[in-house]
């Protein structure tokens, strides 16, 4: 039983390595790259595309955060469905 104790602990350890190393990568792209990490896909999204939203119409949100934003298509869809 000691055994697994001992092989669960190293494998918790090596584990909180790999979520430190992720977090430091993850703070140096959001530093070089000049970016904010928003934890909330729709903090910022403009009121007319949430409203759009809220009221079910994707195809019209999609297209009104295309026009704001100058998004691809593609591109829209995707921050769309992230709200």
């Amino acid at each position: 039983m000691q055994n697994y104790a001992m092989a669960w602990e190293n494998e918790v350890d090596g584990l909180k390595k790999r979520v430190g190393k992720l977090e430091r990568t993850v703070e140096f792209l959001l530093r070089e790259l000049k970016l904010e990490y928003v934890d909330d896909p729709a903090a910022g999204a403009h009121p007319e595309v949430l409203r759009l939203l809220n009221e079910g119409k994707e195809t019209e949100a999609v297209m009104k955060y295309r026009e704001i934003t100058g998004a691809s298509l593609a591109d829209a869809k995707r921050a769309v469905q992230r709200m």
